[in-house]
């Protein structure tokens, strides 16, 4: 005779209530990835990208003023007296393209500075140069290596670091929790030059994404995860298992989409445009890029901008510190519980399970 099936019973429900209330968080990152990339990627458009019109002319400021008035915010133009002028101001990361107008008209990008940026620009000017039936020469005075084609290859890189130091601050987290805090910053530190030397090993020997200044690459690697493994193991005292979602907060939904390699603040919506000037992603790429490409203009902010990351982790992580010693209890076993070498096992068999609910918790990294 069989047996019909069985109404769920309390161990049932409780297993139910216990999946439902662990899927919260990746619903909760499936709502926050979907706002951050939409919001920041699936539109862009051009708002004050600055670009130079070359010519002193009444001829040239009769293009430049036009092309502001049709853009309509969207670009802001200037005249400049000379191409060299030009030039320089790209060089300088202070214009996005400038345009040589005449019989065969040329225009000027830097693709190492954005190559969405420099796309948007030939965009304008292919039409002006169309509409004087003339071809468009485009000449690149500051091109990406060739082992990064499409210039984001350090957006890439970003990821890659990024993905190694938050993972880590879960195992670090979660799994090492038992240990004191001071072993837990040593793991921190030793991990994040594990992960930078990784980061440069792709940059440079196995993809080619710089052709030189490697050396610099690797500082800017190891200051970006170094920040993140000792903010996110700081955040681990007071999130506990939700500090793989605070941490995908703080270094993907709003770092990437933020961070200038795919679209520069000038194609994004002003919230991610605003966290540009001091996130710690655009810190890294924008450093990058400086470095190898632009002999060091403006390199001083990015570092700075990393370096304020990477002493708000040491901060933070020594406020765990303090807090985990006042919380910490007296050394006696709760009653009734099995004590192994001092410890309850009571107390162990609940850490554990919380420690691998947490390691779990890090595979929607």
């Amino acid at each position: 005779m069989s047996a019909g099936p069985h109404p769920a019973g309390p161990s049932t429900t409780g297993a139910v209530r216990h999946v439902l209330g662990h899927l919260l968080t990746p619903l909760l990152m499936c709502i926050g990835m979907g706002l951050a990339y939409l919001g920041a990627f699936h539109a862009p458009e051009p708002h004050d990208l600055r670009v130079d019109v070359v010519g002193s002319g009444p001829s040239a400021q009769v293009l430049a003023q036009t092309l502001h008035d049709k853009g309509a915010g969207a670009l802001d133009v200037r005249t400049v007296a000379a191409r060299d002028t030009a030039v320089a101001a790209l060089r300088g990361l202070s214009s996005s393209g400038a345009y040589v107008p005449g019989a065969r008209p040329e225009l000027l990008i830097a693709s190492a500075a954005s190559d969405t940026s420099a796309l948007a620009v030939e965009k304008v000017f292919t039409k002006v140069a169309a509409a004087q039936d003339a071809p468009l020469k485009v000449t690149d005075v500051a091109p990406v290596s060739d082992g990064d084609p499409t210039g984001q290859g350090v957006f890439f890189l970003l990821v890659a670091l990024s993905i190694g130091s938050y993972a880590s601050v879960a195992v670090i987290g979660g799994a090492g929790a038992v240990l004191p805090l001071r072993i837990r910053a040593l793991l921190a530190a030793g991990t994040s030059l594990a992960v930078s030397l990784i980061g440069t090993v792709f940059a440079g020997p196995l993809f080619h994404l710089v052709d030189h200044g490697l050396g610099g690459v690797w500082a800017l690697s190891w200051l970006y995860t170094a920040g993140i493994l000792l903010i996110g193991v700081g955040l681990h005292t007071f999130l506990r298992r939700w500090t793989t979602l605070g941490v995908m907060v703080l270094f993907v939904m709003l770092n990437f989409t933020s961070s200038g390699g795919i679209y520069r603040p000038e194609l994004q919506p002003g919230f991610f445009a605003a966290l540009h000037a001091f996130w710690n992603g655009a810190g890294f790429v924008e450093g990058v890029r400086a470095h190898v490409y632009f002999d060091g203009r403006a390199l001083g902010g990015h570092v700075l901008v990393l370096a304020l990351w990477f002493v708000a982790g040491v901060a933070l992580t020594a406020l765990a510190g303090i807090t985990e010693a006042r919380r910490r209890p007296a050394p006696t076993p709760s009653h009734g519980a099995r004590t192994v070498n001092g410890a309850a096992t009571g107390d162990r068999t609940e850490k554990d399970a919380e420690v691998e609910e947490e390691l779990q918790e890090a595979v929607g990294v």
